[in-house]
């Protein structure tokens, strides 16, 4: 399983249809919640492990708070993993054997949901992102998203299993599993081809400028020249567009400063005198600071600074600067990377707050709460609605459903991931994006600082990308698709259906155990 996730090529992605057999002929044998449990933490432990070894980032310039909850990360992340067997415990109590198994998927599902929607969420490990270099096999998640991917997944996974518990060669049980596994897989790969064949882009396009400057993401935030550094940025800027680029984005926290705290209107005139002369619109992620007097309706986790006497918050934003307007739209990140930028519960236990931070000072963000979708003015008359995530937001399917709902027809993501090296994380991250697109139907583009940029169609084909540690831009055009998708209207149908079942089956599991209790 864990060499079927990026940057193992394809085809090391069919491994995926096979990875979990030798996990459930073991859970096949177990009875007690205990060892079933067991199992799965061993399994959820290496798997981890291979794919996300590279999250405490593990170089010299490393924070060590980042290590430690990385290395924390391997041994935590595998609990999550006891959900699925705990719930088909539970079914085995209420159903015949045989058939409790077939409801693990949707056990599975539940807990790959209930991970993207706690403080504590990593839902790095979906299964439906590990196949994104299969194009073909990941066009139905236009109909169930990365999540009705994984369901899939486990089902063939789980037919070719019992395929093999089979007494003899060819029973009916055999038949039976054989054929589902083959049909399951041959339909997907039957609606891959016809969407393939028949998607209609649109006709509608725009020509993006996508900066990576590759800066030290370590020693950017101490002793760096603003000056010199925003001249990093007009340079290949300008490149893109001598290209014919309409709208520029630089990547997240591209400088590490607050803007508009007042201290740094020079570097706002400079880049309002370089949009305004190159008729562009510019999308950068930028650090954002908030003051808020007493009286101001502030945010729940507004910070106080004793020493100033005033309210404040930060946030990881993306800003628009637009040619024609000295007024700048943001957009706060919601989604926050746990201990890496937020400390979880910290709203509940707020002396965790000075407990952990990061040396670079970045490990307490605001959470953002508008969901902001940029509309930018195109010469045709249309308009590009685009949301622009930042980073660890772009795994989070439900999460972009709420901008698609706003009309955005262009997914962006700015992103920073140079901070765990060439590891496995950035490709695995850049890989995650083919997921939205294919999703939603529209194209994304990312701005990375040190890699991966990229442009992805609306068929989850990466057209043109950067290489790790260039200093570099990409100058492409990409469609502008307005339609939604079933997945965009329906986005929390399997989710919802596969988590309401599970909690029935708890409901009903404890109920059995309270009547037995009374009896007694």
């Amino acid at each position: 399983m864990g060499i079927s996730f990026p940057p193992f090529p394809f085809p090391c992605q069919l491994l995926m249809f096979v990875g979990l057999i030798p996990y459930f002929l073991v859970v096949e044998k177990r009875e007690r919640l205990i060892d079933l449990n067991r199992a799965s933490y061993i399994m959820g432990f290496f798997f981890s492990l291979i794919t996300l070894y590279w999250v405490g980032s593990w170089q010299k310039e490393a924070d060590t708070f980042l290590m430690i909850s990385g290395g924390l990360l391997i041994f935590v992340n595998p609990v999550f993993f006891m959900i699925p067997t705990t719930l088909l415990y539970f079914s085995r109590n209420l159903l015949p054997r045989r058939t409790a198994i077939y409801l693990f998927p949707l056990f599975w599902i539940t807990y790959e949901y209930l991970y993207m929607i706690t403080d504590l969420s990593f839902p790095w490990l979906t299964l439906g992102s590990g196949l994104s270099q299969f194009n073909m096999f990941i066009q139905i998640a236009d109909v169930v998203g990365a999540i009705g991917i994984s369901l899939i997944v486990i089902y063939i996974n789980i037919f070719i299993a019992q395929a093999i518990q089979a007494k003899s060669l060819f029973p009916k049980s055999f038949r039976i599993n054989i054929a589902l596994a083959i049909g399951v897989f041959l339909l997907v790969m039957v609606y891959g081809i016809f969407r393939l064949s028949t998607f209609k882009f649109s006709n509608k396009q725009v020509k993006v400028g996508l900066i990576q400057p590759n800066l030290d993401p370590w020693g950017k935030w101490s002793n760096i020249d603003i000056h010199d550094l925003t001249s990093i940025y007009f340079d290949l800027s300008r490149q893109t567009v001598d290209k014919g680029a309409k709208v520029i984005f630089w990547p997240e926290t591209a400088l590490p400063v607050y803007l508009r705290d007042g201290g740094y209107n020079y570097v706002l005139d400079s880049i309002y005198s370089f949009i305004g002369k190159n008729n562009v619109s510019l999308i950068s992620g930028m650090p954002d600071l908030i003051y808020y007097k007493s009286g101001d309706k502030m945010p729940e986790d507004v910070k106080y600074s004793k020493s100033g006497n005033y309210y404040y918050a930060t946030y990881n934003s993306v800003l628009l600067f637009s040619p024609n307007s000295r007024e700048i739209e943001r957009y706060g990140k919601s989604k926050l990377v746990p201990f890496g930028e937020r400390v979880p519960f910290v709203d509940q236990l707020p002396f965790l707050r000075d407990f952990i931070k990061w040396s670079v000072g970045i490990s307490d963000w605001n959470v953002g709460k508008d969901t902001t979708v940029f509309r930018i003015p195109l010469m045709n008359k249309d308009t590009l609605k685009i949301n622009s995530l930042v980073c660890y937001e772009s795994i989070y399917p439900y999460y972009i459903e709420r901008f698609i709902d706003k009309g955005a027809n262009l997914i962006s993501v700015v992103t920073n991931d140079s901070w765990y090296g060439n590891s496995s994380g950035p490709y695995q991250h850049k890989e995650m994006a083919v997921l939205r697109a294919v999703e939603n139907r529209k194209s994304v583009i990312r701005a990375a600082n040190g890699g991966i940029s990229c442009i992805i169609d609306p068929l989850g084909r990466t057209l043109t990308e950067s290489k790790m540690f260039t200093k570099t831009q990409i100058t492409g055009d990409v469609y502008i698709q307005d339609k939604e998708t079933f997945f965009s209207e329906y986005p929390l149908l399997f989710p919802v259906i596969s988590s309401a079942f599970s909690f029935w089956v708890f409901g009903i599991f404890m109920m059995k155990k309270l009547k037995l209790k009374l009896n007694l």
